[in-house]
């Protein structure tokens, strides 16, 4: 259950505009007669006993007007989901973190433009202050810890982790994705952080901390945080993952929390989006500082405020965030013009929360029997297939005809949106296609309602010979991910070697670079062309490096 770093562009839903979107004010409204056989239907793949699945809710202008569950919570012990069934929402937890932080600055205990040092000396410098500000946008440039564990070959789930472990791996990088506030790139350290940083200043720890000032006042009897993963949770639904055909366990063996791990119900978390419309928790300005959206320091706004994406649905404004941790899935949104709340929560991995809400949301949405409209038949411009380097971590996207289709990296079919532009999920970001004086695509912008997030360099491929792949092979150490491979060139080309046993087959890309399952992997050279190290990227961590270890 490798990273795939490709999957980035998959799974962002549609990013928004960069607009403040503000609790709107509208008639109490009535849901359609047939609401709830067109939800039963979005679930209906998830309607049997032998499968797991979700649960559903969902209010209109703060009452509940339908909540539902489709599936099994237990396969071995043979125990249905019900719409009281407690899941792990993933990062829809992020939103409670912000919610504790934004509490303690409201209360004067911090201020969000303290710089992280002040709490955190164990922090390196990184030659630019990070502030708290930046932890909550994802603007602090800190590579994803999970990146890091996976490299090391311990992803999660596969050791105890806990936030003094993150803390303590944060340490020892020893650079950053990039300058504080220049760029946005999504990390869970900085929300792992924020946890602690609660409990550094409130002296209780961030699961207390909510409890007493979220959790109590909302009424959200149900909900709590993984911060033992061995404590019983009398309901807690299992999470699965399909492996060969079949449904396995997939757990979030951790006590890792902040970033996720909250533990809920879909009732809980339409109680806790009811602060949209009345004020339960701090001052007035409360939500008003929740919707913030943070800034880059170029000046431009981002869709991302307190663990919160500020977008829209075919034109409709959205507030939201999905989650993914282990086998759980969730998605949380609220449309603030129409006051509709929907929470949805998943024990299969394979589910997709967003586009699953999104149906949902649209039975509220569109009158009743129609239907959003499906875009008409587009056909992309000539030109486009090749390879495309990111400029960020230097992943690639090969784009090439299969079974007469435009494909990217071999799986993904390409979704036009115009005849310049695709996506590769429904619910993706927009790729728009760049082309030169002579109307040769030269670069892939990808784009969220106007917002560049990144974009990909055409590039040739290589085919590099044994020789040159030969020099290539050695032992490489990282201190920072503190662990080392070992490059060896086999029958079908270079592979890395970690211990105990893992191998990862490198593919050839552009020029000195090749894709792995564990992301991009550049070999580097100095002044005189000898390979000194090599540089490992992923969107969540752009340049991890490696130091060649010369042979005695």
């Amino acid at each position: 259950m490798r990273v795939r770093v490709f999957l980035l562009w998959l799974a962002f839903a549609s990013l928004a505009s960069a607009q403040s979107a503000g609790p709107g004010k509208s008639a109490d409204p009535a849901p359609p007669s047939d609401a709830g056989e067109r939800v039963r239907q979005v679930f209906a793949a998830y309607d049997h006993t032998d499968t797991p699945g979700c649960a559903a809710g969902v209010s209109l202008a703060g009452n509940e007007v339908l909540r539902g569950a489709w599936g099994m919570a237990d396969l071995e012990h043979h125990v249905a989901l019900t719409a009281d069934s407690i899941f792990e929402a993933g990062s829809v937890s992020k939103q409670f973190t912000a919610a504790a932080v934004l509490l303690l600055a409201e209360q004067g205990k911090l201020s969000l433009t303290d710089p992280v040092s002040k709490y955190f000396p164990e922090l390196p410098g990184y030659g630019a202050p990070i502030t708290i500000e930046q932890l909550l946008h994802h603007t602090s440039g800190l590579r994803d810890w999970s990146s890091v564990v996976e490299v090391a070959g311990w992803e999660r789930t596969t050791r105890k982790y806990s936030n003094a472990w993150v803390l303590d791996i944060a340490s020892h990088q020893k650079a950053l994705n990039y300058k504080p506030g220049d760029e946005w790139s999504y990390t869970n350290t900085g929300y792992n952080l924020l946890a602690i940083l609660v409990q550094r200043v409130s002296g209780k720890s961030l699961a207390q901390f909510t409890h007493d000032n979220i959790f109590v006042p909302l009424q959200m009897q149900s909900t709590s945080w993984r911060d033992d993963f061995q404590r019983i949770v009398p309901g807690r639904a299992i999470a699965y993952e399909q492996e060969n055909g079949s449904e396995h366990q997939l757990m979030p063996f951790e006590n890792a929390y902040g970033n996720g791990g909250l533990l809920t119900t879909v009732d809980d978390l339409l109680r806790w989006n009811d602060r949209f419309g009345v004020s339960k928790i701090g001052d007035a300005s409360f939500v008003k500082s929740e919707l913030d959206p943070g800034h880059l320091n170029d000046g431009r706004t981002l869709f991302y405020a307190a663990g919160l994406f500020l977008t829209d649905h075919d034109g409709v404004r959205e507030i939201s965030h999905s989650g993914a941790t282990a086998g759980y899935r969730a998605w949380l949104g609220f449309y603030p013009d129409r006051q509709i709340s929907v929470a949805v929560l998943c024990n299969s991995a394979e589910a997709n929360p967003v586009m699953l809400g999104h149906k949902v949301a649209d039975v509220y949405l569109l009158p009743s029997g129609q239907t959003p409209a499906r875009p008409s038949e587009i056909t992309l411009g000539a030109g486009i297939e090749g390879l495309y380097e990111d400029h960020h971590d230097h992943t690639t996207i090969s784009i090439d005809r299969k079974d007469g289709r435009l494909v990217a990296n071999g799986r993904f079919a390409l979704i036009p949106v115009t005849s310049t532009s695709f996506q590769l999920s429904p619910e993706g970001s927009v790729f728009e296609l760049v082309a030169d004086a002579a109307g040769n695509v030269t670069r892939l912008r990808v784009k969220s309602y106007g917002f560049e997030l990144d974009s990909f360099d055409k590039v040739d491929r290589s085919s590099p010979s044994r020789a040159e792949m030969q020099a290539m092979t050695g032992e490489y150490v990282s201190d920072e991910a503190e662990t080392d491979f070992k490059v060896v060139l086999a029958a079908k080309g270079l592979e890395i070697h970690q211990r105990p046993d893992v191998v990862y087959p490198l593919t050839p890309t552009y020029a000195g670079g090749f894709s792995s399952e564990l992301g991009s992997i550049r070999f580097l050279h100095d002044a005189n062309g000898r390979i000194t190290g090599l540089s490992l990227g992923d969107s969540r961590m752009w340049d991890l490096r490696f130091r060649r270890v010369e042979a005695q």
